[in-house]
């Protein structure tokens, strides 16, 4: 169980899923923490790093082949299917990739599937997220102002947790 203060009532004792359809505390906040180790389970936030991944790399055109190797390979050592050793190779590609890419939104993509491959997988899915929402936020309104260029980073995040939702409901099926 989960105890945050803040936007929730003294006493109060509910879970991660829970807490993350708070409406009234900030999508920033909600993500924050459920990326904080305990939270989550690891499976769950690397196999949601990989999404935010995948996301921004949908974003640019011809992303680096090593970054979406680097996707590929995080999502099967989520699921048990990659080594360690596997998800280092696939971090030096990737980090390979990120410095040969060029500015702006291609670049930030890059760099989020360098995270993804991070070992620890709630690094990998706070880092992965918030560069992702960059991407999507550069992508919807490049050097426009700055107005437009957060309410796509707002719309961004908000997709993300809603997402994640999504995710942690479906485990609780299973379960």
């Amino acid at each position: 169980m989960v105890h945050p203060g803040g936007f929730i009532p003294e006493g109060w004792v509910g879970t991660m899923l829970d807490i993350l359809k708070i409406d009234a505390c900030p999508v920033e906040d909600r993500l924050w923490l459920a990326c904080r180790k305990g939270c989550i389970d690891d499976r769950t936030l690397r196999l949601f790093a990989v999404r935010c991944a995948r996301q921004a790399l949908r974003l640019v055109d011809n992303p680096d082949p090593r970054s979406v190797v680097a996707c590929d390979v995080a999502e099967r050592y989520a699921l048990g299917a990659a080594t360690s050793q596997e998800l280092a190779a696939a971090m030096t590609a990737a980090v390979e990739a990120a410095w040969n890419s060029a500015m702006g939104a291609a670049k930030a993509a890059a760099w989020a599937a360098v995270w993804v491959t991070a070992e620890a997988a709630t690094r990998a899915a706070d880092w992965t997220s918030r560069i992702a929402a960059e991407v999507a936020a550069w992508s919807a309104a490049g050097d426009a102002d700055w107005a437009a260029w957060a309410a796509a980073w707002a719309a961004a995040r908000e997709s993300q947790i809603k997402h994640l939702i999504a995710m942690l409901e479906a485990d609780d099926r299973k379960s």
